[in-house]
């Protein structure tokens, strides 16, 4: 394996294994901001070390053992924490000789949850809670948060790092809180839990078009919520969510990793049973009752796709509705831009380029590829091929995904009689 395969490899591992990590040694040393610092030297100590001994058979494992190694070292150097101190010379008796295994228990799986309730403490703002949550559980970069709310790489990192000092002067423990303090932080935890699952379903930046490992993450943690809340129909309705969105997987990719959009996917390609259990939560969350949450709404609007064979037979004017119920209770411009497509599909994409007309001017999309994109989308289907040629390679001007934007260049390319071509 060459250095470069075996940096690309140590990438990948890290991105599958920093939550545990960070999560794992948050347990130990109680302090968030430290937890990443000593993941990252561990991350720093394998890319000096794995080109030349190889990728060991546990990685993860490794990569714990290292940073506990850090963690002992710093501690005994700067005899700091007594208390903790002690926990960790128990907690490596023997660290000469790991047992691997063992480092990367159920323990360090529960710690994941512990670490986004952890996270999404009241005593940070929301903007905050939700930054550092996707940052060291999402494992997202803080480019990649800033293009999710659309806002400056430099917000999100000022963000980050006083959210870090906040949790470590009010020195907020690691642990699952119970009733009215789980139910504080409860909103904050779903909506890092949908969006860590939505960065993975249509990845902000970089090569691919999905991250798989960060849609299932997102909802094995959402199982876990679903059983530590049963009685809150937003829980359900976003597992629902989760587990419909999921059964895509197959048919969202060619075999090249090129995006197929959800109109020409194969659904016999749909994973049913992914499908069957994203209706029983639905179920659960309309037994409950109650008023309808977004994350229920938009559990519904995926069952609306579930349940149609082809794109074809879908119930537009259902999803339509669902959007504009939607666009009451959460109402963004990216909502009305989803009820566009509706629109579209229901009553022509004459009606829903009237529709978005506002949102040209709106401040949040102005610099997203999203509308564009759309309004693209709408005047190929119109015949007006030149306007959708400027619309969609001003999309792929400003998309980050690479994976997109070969998509969108191939559309513009494809246009019938445009004398111009994609580059």
């Amino acid at each position: 394996m060459t250095e470069a395969d075996a940096h690309r490899t140590i990438e990948a591992i890290w991105r599958i294994e920093s939550a545990r990590l960070i999560a794992g040694l948050t347990r130990l040393v109680r302090d968030v901001g430290l937890a990443e610092d000593l993941a990252h030297d561990a991350l720093i100590i394998a890319m000096e070390r794995w080109p030349e001994s190889g990728i060991p058979d546990n990685p993860g494992a490794w990569l714990m053992t290292t940073a506990k190694r850090r963690a002992f070292d710093m501690l005994r150097r700067n005899q700091l924490h007594k208390r903790k101190y002690s926990e960790l010379i128990r907690e490596m008796d023997g660290y000469y000789q790991p047992d691997f295994d063992a480092n990367l228990g159920s323990e360090v799986e529960d710690d994941l949850l512990r670490l986004i309730f952890m996270t999404c403490h009241p005593i940070l703002s929301r903007e905050a809670r939700i930054a550092l949550a996707l940052r060291l559980w999402g494992g997202l970069t803080t480019l990649e948060i800033a293009r999710a709310f659309l806002i400056s790489e430099s917000t999100v990192a000022q963000r980050i790092v006083r959210a870090k000092r906040t949790l470590r002067a009010a020195q907020v423990p690691f642990d699952l809180p119970e009733g009215r303090d789980l139910e504080a932080r409860l909103a904050s935890v779903l909506e890092v839990l949908y969006l860590i699952f939505n960065e993975g379903y249509s990845a902000t930046s970089g090569e691919d078009w999905i991250r798989p490992v960060l849609c299932e993450e997102a909802l094995r943690l959402g199982r876990i919520l679903a059983e530590l809340v049963p009685k809150d129909a937003e829980v359900h309705g976003l597992v629902s969510l989760m587990e419909i969105q999921s059964s895509r997987f197959r048919a969202r990719i060619g075999e090249s990793g090129e995006p197929i959009l959800l109109e020409d996917q194969n659904r016999v390609q749909w994973d049913q049973l992914l499908i069957r259990r994203g209706l029983d939560a639905l179920e659960r969350a309309e037994s409950l009752g109650g008023v309808f949450g977004p994350y229920r709404i938009q559990a519904e609007i995926a069952a609306c796709h579930a349940k149609s064979k082809t794109a074809s037979e879908t119930d537009w004017l259902r999803i339509a509705a669902l959007y504009d119920a939607l666009g009451q209770i959460s109402p963004s411009p990216i909502v009305e831009l989803n009820r566009a497509v509706a629109l579209s599909r229901a009553f022509g994409p004459e009606i829903a380029l009237e529709f978005i007309e506002p949102l040209m001017n709106d401040a949040v999309l102005k610099d997203s590829h999203q509308l564009p994109s759309v309004r693209g989308d709408l005047l190929a289907k119109l015949g007006r091929n030149a306007e959708a040629f400027a619309e969609f390679t001003r999309a792929a001007s400003l998309t980050r995904n690479e994976r997109e934007r070969e998509l969108l260049l191939k559309r513009a390319s494809n246009l019938p009689g445009t004398s111009n071509s994609a580059k």
